[in-house]
């Protein structure tokens, strides 16, 4: 008997490598009668050049393109603000998301903010608070990892170190365009956090105490397959198309499954991470991922020793021996892409713990879903495990 369920996400994807060298002719397709869009990214993107194929063949095809590329890494709110400005100021009748995660989650908040004024960013955090409608959006990811070109949520820094999501069925792109040539000249530790980061939402979307469903379930286990299979390959050469191509379609597989099985413990004990000593989000994963497994074991073992038949093929044994294997098989994952392993090796010292563990209770939206329930005392236990 299956349990009801809904599922959501992106109702066109076009995988094709090359595809943003007629980024123009796609739109026009999709869009035949709009003519000006805005183009968000980051300023390294812009400058690295990587992005003029893109541009100029949206000229070629009529297209008025404006480019924001002011966002940063784990995005506060004014700058979220002051590019709804631009958009508006701008005229965008498209929003096109084209770099990392934040480039993508700043750019479905312009979509909802930018065509109105009636409700503020700040009435839209939380679960299905925003209201209005919004500028189509179209989604182009340039690593192999956060799965935001297929998720319905944003996260946005506020003040010094608190990371709230919009989540939202409204931030859901109507086109996800994946073109691995863009992730061809990622470097070795951004290609590693990123695929480990996409093995995560796989894992958790796998295991999540309350929406785990058949769909979900299936895209975490392909995701799964090819994010093993191919995150060291994809290390060891940046330009092995077949690995990379295999990294971005399994990382989007891993957000269709997240985005309607949630992720849980280990993404609330990244984000502090994350917010406090501004560690990159997949590094932040990679580090309390095994010590998050080990914790959840003893609830989870049956759900991990299946994931494991899927990333240490030929596992045999119980399920305890199996889910050793799978965190056993994952720790020397991520020691092999030479990422940093322990908490102390980005800088975190031990008296800033207890804050952490303190933190990530706020995250109540993620931790009501993981397999095992997490107190503050077990948040710092984890974290010490990490430390």
């Amino acid at each position: 008997m299956t349990n009801a369920f809904r599922f959501q996400t992106v109702p066109t994807l076009v995988v094709e490598f090359g595809a943003a060298r007629r980024l123009g002719a796609l739109l026009r397709a999709q869009f035949p009668t709009l003519h000006t869009v805005c183009v968000v990214t980051d300023g390294f993107l812009h400058k690295s050049g990587l992005l003029k194929p893109a541009l100029a063949d949206l000229a070629a095809h009529g297209w008025n393109a404006t480019v924001i590329d002011d966002v940063i890494a784990d995005p506060p709110e004014h700058i979220v603000l002051e590019a709804t400005a631009r958009a508006r100021s701008a005229g965008a009748e498209i929003v096109l998301g084209l770099g990392g995660g934040s480039s993508m989650d700043v750019a479905k908040l312009i979509a909802v903010l930018a065509p109105q004024q009636e409700q503020p960013l700040s009435d839209m955090y939380g679960v299905n608070k925003v209201t209005v409608s919004r500028l189509p959006l179209v989604q182009m990811p340039t690593t192999a990892g956060t799965g935001s070109e297929v998720t319905a949520v944003s996260i946005v820094t506020i003040g010094e170190a608190k990371k709230m999501g919009v989540v939202a069925p409204q931030l859901i792109a109507d086109l996800a365009i994946l073109d691995a040539e863009l992730t061809l000249g990622l470097p070795v530790a951004a290609t590693a956090a990123t695929g480990i980061d996409a093995m995560v939402h796989a894992i958790e979307a796998y295991t999540s105490a309350h929406l785990k469903n058949p769909i979900s379930d299936m895209l975490a286990i392909k995701a799964l397959d090819l994010l093993s299979r191919n995150l060291l390959p994809a290390c060891e050469d940046g330009s092995n198309r077949g690995a990379r191509e295999a990294m971005l379609l399994g990382a989007t597989f891993a957000g269709q499954a997240f985005a309607n099985s949630p992720v849980a413990a280990v993404h609330a004990l990244a984000y502090p991470i994350g917010g406090i000593y501004h560690v990159p989000h997949g590094l932040s994963n990679a580090l309390v991922l095994p010590h998050v497994l080990r914790f959840n074991a003893e609830s989870a073992a049956t759900l991990y020793a299946e994931l494991a038949d899927v990333v240490v093929p030929g596992v045999t044994g119980s399920a305890e021996s199996k889910t050793n294997a799978l965190i056993g098989k994952l720790e020397q994952m991520i020691a092999a892409t030479a990422i940093p392993a322990r908490l102390r090796d980005v800088g975190i010292e031990r008296e800033g713990l207890p804050r952490m563990a303190s933190d990530a209770m706020l995250q109540t939206r993620l931790l009501v879903n993981n397999p095992r329930p997490v107190a503050e005392e077990d948040a710092l236990a984890i974290y010490t495990a990490a430390f």
